[in-house]
């Protein structure tokens, strides 16, 4: 795929649709610029951020039991009906 761009007066680009859908951005997204073996490459900020925290998660699920989709949701339905104890203690 290759596709043009003008530089206006003030830097600015704007990037192409396809580019645009590809990196599944719309508007109000940021985007980074990095540098890569000379290169310099244009990244969805948000889908960067999530991919760093899935690197840094690696392997804590199952550091912590979570085996299955299905241990995942008896986790998080564990934790919601604490917190509906809580909650109701502190109405009480």
């Amino acid at each position: 795929m290759l596709d043009v761009a003008r530089i206006s007066v003030k830097g600015q680009v704007t990037i192409p649709i396809e580019i645009r859908k590809k990196l599944g951005l719309k508007e109000g997204d940021k985007v980074i610029f990095i540098e890569k073996s000379g290169d310099i490459v244009l990244m969805n900020s948000n889908r960067l951020a999530f991919e760093e925290f899935q690197r840094d998660m690696a392997g804590e699920a199952l550091r912590a039991g979570l085996n299955s989709e299905d241990d995942v949701a008896d986790l998080v339905k564990q934790i919601r009906e604490k917190m509906w104890e809580a909650q109701r203690a502190g109405n009480d």
